[in-house]
């Protein structure tokens, strides 16, 4: 079996950085209403700044599959280019369409000349890493020479106003307040645009920060509990969904059945809890000693979970000091199955990286509770 390392990461965010002023210039005002929620929502989650394909109409820039094109073309140069690239591995919630698959529609903006293996991952936050787990076991196994695997959202285009104007209305004519329910609103001010990737191949590369994969582990805890974040579907009394092919297209407009939806109180209850279980784990599994981590960087939706995160780390015996933890969430905004990416890549970038070093990835899932992890060495 073969090494494998990242021998290159870059990162794409669409627009300029977007201020907590300005989101509703962009994402527009359901049913030409300033939110009452929004100001609540965005001190509790602490992000400062976001990124947007959008312009000020509301109209989409970009697509997801260009979003993660343009990263992608960053890891180009006179040493791999296009040309060379064997396996292109995607992971994201927010694909432009149904079918066809996600990589599938990268591949063709990408318009390599030669046919290449592609892959998709979908899902919610995870699906980046269920992305790179493929890539890894790819070259790992010798299958492919190289992987460039890409974690991409375009939540935006979910988000503007006219998406949740039908619910607004049919409530106003049911005589009931015209205001969406919170399960929907909340993630209108969490979420942002952007794509990361990273390229794989058996060997590092000379004067570059080459991080080696040690593994890449998974926990799901769907046999154990409902769903908590979902979309095209809505949620019954007794915890089961009811997919979107039950509801009348009518009804599709009237209850904002595509828009991304969570259980807050789910949420609150259980996503760190079962995050430092499913750690705890995997570092059973692997023998790893906490006090050898360098650098933890673990996805969160929000900087209300910080401190909650890092206790409940410490109480299953993995405490890891605040000077070891990296975060780049207030600048910019919960990317979903991209943000892992780019905080590598922010960290890659950084010069503060030394050899040997250990680096700590973590990810949360609160679509059922699932969650992933990986260990990485600086070579």
């Amino acid at each position: 079996m073969n090494q494998v390392y990242i021998t290159r990461a870059a990162k794409y965010l669409p627009g300029n950085a977007i201020s907590n002023d300005e989101m509703e210039d962009y994402l527009g005002y359901v049913n030409d209403t300033p939110s009452k929620a929004r100001a609540l929502i965005l001190r509790n989650n602490g992000i400062k700044t976001r990124y947007y394909a959008l312009d000020k109409n509301n109209k989409p820039t970009e697509t997801n599959a260009e979003i993660t094109a343009k990263a992608i073309e960053k890891l180009f140069d006179e040493n791999f280019t296009k040309e060379d690239m064997e396996l292109l591995t995607c992971g994201t919630t927010s694909a432009d369409q149904i079918q066809p698959s996600h990589a599938s529609m990268v591949h063709g903006v990408l318009k390599p000349s030669h046919s290449i293996e592609v892959n998709t991952s979908m899902g919610l936050c995870n699906a980046g890493m269920n992305a790179l787990q493929y890539g890894f076991m790819s070259v790992k196994s010798g299958n492919s020479n190289n992987a460039v695997c890409v974690g991409s959202e375009r939540f935006s285009a979910w988000m503007t106003a006219d998406k949740f104007n039908h619910e607004a209305e049919n409530l106003k004519q049911l005589e009931e307040k015209p205001i969406i329910a919170f399960k929907r609103e909340f993630l209108r001010w969490m979420l942002s645009d952007g794509a990361g990737t990273f390229l794989l191949e058996k060997q590092p590369r000379e004067g570059e920060v080459n991080l080696r994969i040690e593994f890449i582990d998974f926990f799901s805890y769907a046999h154990e509990l409902e769903a908590c974040m979902y979309a095209g579907c809505e949620k019954q009394e007794d915890g089961s969904l009811k997919s979107w092919a039950e509801y009348s297209a009518d009804e599709w407009l009237k209850q904002s059945i595509f828009s991304l939806k969570q259980d807050t109180k789910l949420l609150g209850d259980f996503i760190l809890k079962k995050g430092a279980q499913a750690l705890r784990a995997s570092f059973d599994k692997n023998n790893l000693n906490p006090d050898d981590m360098d650098y933890v960087l673990a996805h969160i939706s929000s900087n209300y979970f910080k401190d909650g995160l890092r206790e409940e780390f410490a109480a299953v015996g993995l405490d890891f000091p605040k000077e070891k933890w990296f975060y780049n969430l207030s600048e910019v905004g919960n990317i979903g199955a991209a943000s892992i990416y780019i905080a590598l890549e922010e960290l890659m970038a950084s010069g503060k990286l030394k050899k040997d070093e250990k680096v700590l990835l973590c990810i949360p899932e609160s679509g059922r509770f699932a969650y992933s992890c990986a260990l990485l060495t600086v070579m």
